[in-house]
Parts: structure tokens; C-alpha cells; sequence
């Protein structure tokens, strides 16, 4: 792929009847979280909107402003206001947001809204063809293009800045590319049950042992879209609504599950198909964070385990309840994670 996107330098109660009142006053607690934190995507969505009438649609989106040992997490209920006594040894303090196939940056409401509230600057951005980028999917063809909102951000910040990347999915995919191109704008980077390919390999082949091979995919699949004519290579796919809820969301709230089914767009195909080149030199040197998610259907945990043991990462969490998006399904152990990384000196 070459460097056409290297960095260049430039001037992250004791008796039954009480303790029936305290479970009440809890499960009311977390509706009132659950609700205002649904508040908050509406008026997320509609700046998102606002901002696709502004600005041209080329541009891309922005939203919001360890040791090795592994670490589990439940999902008790936090509202983050004891957060800020985690910020005393953190460094880095913004956190660039990345979604995985089919997502946008609006797939990370919850998170921004807790990273925030604990001091930390979450930025999360779609990639081209994604969320309310105006790229059409199909034209999508490459890594390069599919990671240049990335590569454009990491190339904008100040010589002396760095990030903390967090990768969702076939995300894990453009984080690693990041590595390899922009090595010494990243402080550490975060695979969220990701594809966290070896040099060489696809992020499609992180999946085959359950989707089978790439071919038999492309042959058996019913939700291709051929965006360049039939006689020509596939560009793109969408799943039904009903398969996706299945896949990535069986511990997901009813609420998040409707605002994904609404707002997934087409998975570009070409990017996903496409062999990483990753050198020690660069990708190699970079500190790497996992978070396995333990109820995961499109990405299954001995699927992570395998990941895990041919490229062991600095650091891995696990999260139990946890579907493939834990952004939607344990947001409070999710963040709980990604404060202790960014602590990680």
C-alpha cells in the first residue's frame, strides 16, 4: 500500500422489604441513566445532522470533543461520578473513537458521555462510506480510503500530541493500519473484540472459521450488493435486521438495537478483503490492549482467545455478559477498562 498517509511532523436494609426498596430505587436509577443517556443520542443525532448540512460530505465526522495479567469486569451500575480520582496518572487524555463494519461514530454515544463526565477527551470519527459520511459504501475500495478520516486526524495533530486509539471490530483492522503509518501519534491502542491481524492477513480471515472461506462467502451470501454490475467483484453488504440483531446485539438494550438497525450502513468489502503489511519497526513497537467480550456471537471467544495467543497484546480485559458491542450492552465495565488502560503508565 505503500506511504501515501505517513505522519508528517507539524508547527488522548436488614429486612426483605428494604432490600426490595434499595432494588426498586436501583433499577429506577439505571432507567433514568438508560434514559438520559438515550436523550443525549437524539441530540447527538441531531447535531450530526445539523452538521451534514453544513459542511461538505467528504469530510469526515466528528463526534465529542497493565500489566499483562487478564482483568474480568461485571457491569454494576455507575453513574461516573467517582471517575475523576482515576485522572491523577493519566497522560494522555484524548481517546479516538473507532467503529467497526457497519457502524458510525454514533455507535459510541454512551461512551463519549462517560469519558467525558470523567475529565478524558473522546473523539469519535466515521469512516469514509460510514455513519453520516456522504461517500457512497460501494465506492469505498481500499484500506487507504476506508482510514483516511483516521490518518487525516492523526497527520492534523500538533507534532508533540498523542492518542490513545480505540478500535471496535474490523476497527481493530484501521488501528493497526494507524500503527504501521503514524506510529508516534499513538500511545496505546485498544482492540475491543477486534480483528487484530498479523501481518499478511485480511480482517475478513479473523471471521472464517466462522463464516467459512472468503469464496464460499461470496457464493452463499444473499446480502451482496454489486455496486460496479453483476459481471464484477462484490462492493459491499448488508445484513437483515433481524440477522444483525442476532450477531451483534443479544445482550443489547431494546433501545440501542432499534437506533443501530436504523443507522447501519453497507459493510464496504474491498477494505475488509484486503491484506495488512505490518513491520516490526512500526506496528510492532506500538503497546496493544485487548478487551475480550465473553457473550460474543459475531465474534466468538475462542475466536478472541486464538487472536490473543499468535499476537499476545501488552494487556487483556474481559468483559462477562457482554455482547459484540459492549459500547450498547456493558458501557460501565467498557469504560472502567479504558480509564485503568489509560492509566497504565
Amino acid at each position: 500500500m505503500g506511504n501515501r498517509f505517513m505522519c508528517m511532523p507539524k508547527k488522548d436494609a436488614k429486612d426483605i422489604g428494604s432490600r426490595s426498596n434499595r432494588r426498586g430505587g436501583s433499577q429506577r436509577k439505571m432507567a433514568a441513566e438508560e434514559e438520559f443517556l438515550h436523550r443525549q443520542a437524539l441530540s447527538m443525532a441531531i447535531h450530526q445532522h445539523q452538521l451534514s448540512q453544513r459542511f461538505d460530505g467528504s469530510m469526515s465526522r466528528r463526534i465529542g470533543s497493565t500489566s499483562s495479567r487478564r482483568r474480568t469486569f461485571s457491569d454494576p451500575f455507575s453513574n461516573g461520578k467517582q471517575a475523576p480520582e482515576f485522572l491523577e496518572n493519566i497522560k494522555t487524555k484524548k481517546l479516538v473513537l473507532i467503529h467497526g463494519e457497519g457502524f458510525g461514530a454514533w455507535c459510541w454515544y454512551k461512551t463519549i458521555a462517560l469519558l467525558e463526565e470523567a475529565g478524558l477527551l473522546p473523539i469519535a470519527l466515521d469512516l469514509m462510506g460510514s455513519g453520516i459520511d456522504k461517500t457512497d459504501t460501494n465506492s469505498v475500495t481500499t484500506l487507504v480510503d476506508y482510514a483516511k478520516p483516521l490518518i487525516d486526524y492523526l497527520n492534523d495533530l500538533p507534532e508533540d500530541e498523542m492518542v490513545i486509539l480505540v478500535g471496535h471490530s474490523c476497527g481493530g483492522a484501521i488501528i493497526s493500519y494507524a500503527l504501521e503509518h503514524c506510529p508516534k501519534k499513538i500511545s496505546k491502542s485498544v482492540f475491543l473484540c477486534a480483528t487484530m491481524v498479523k501481518d499478511g492477513q485480511r480482517p475478513f480471515d479473523v471471521f472464517a472459521e466462522e463464516l467459512g472461506s472468503a469464496e464460499n462467502f461470496m457464493q452463499e451470501s444473499q446480502y451482496l450488493t454489486y455496486g460496479n454490475g453483476k459481471d464484477k467483484p462484490p462492493t459491499s453488504l448488508m445484513l437483515e435486521k433481524q440477522h444483525m440483531k442476532g450477531l451483534y446485539f443479544n445482550q443489547s438494550p431494546a433501545k440501542d438495537v432499534a437506533l443501530a438497525t436504523v443507522s447501519m450502513r453497507p459493510i464496504p468489502l474491498g477494505p475488509i478483503m484486503e491484506k495488512l503489511s505490518l513491520s516490526q519497526e512500526n506496528y510492532g513497537t506500538g503497546r496493544r490492549f485487548y478487551i475480550q467480550t465473553l457473550d460474543d456471537h459475531a465474534l466468538s471467544p475462542d475466536v478472541q482467545e486464538k487472536l490473543l495467543r499468535e499476537s499476545p497484546p501488552e494487556g487483556i480485559f474481559k468483559i462477562k455478559g457482554s455482547d459484540h458491542c459492549p459500547f450498547f450492552s456493558k458501557p460501565q465495565s467498557l469504560h472502567k477498562i479504558l480509564l485503568e488502560i489509560a492509566q497504565i503508565p
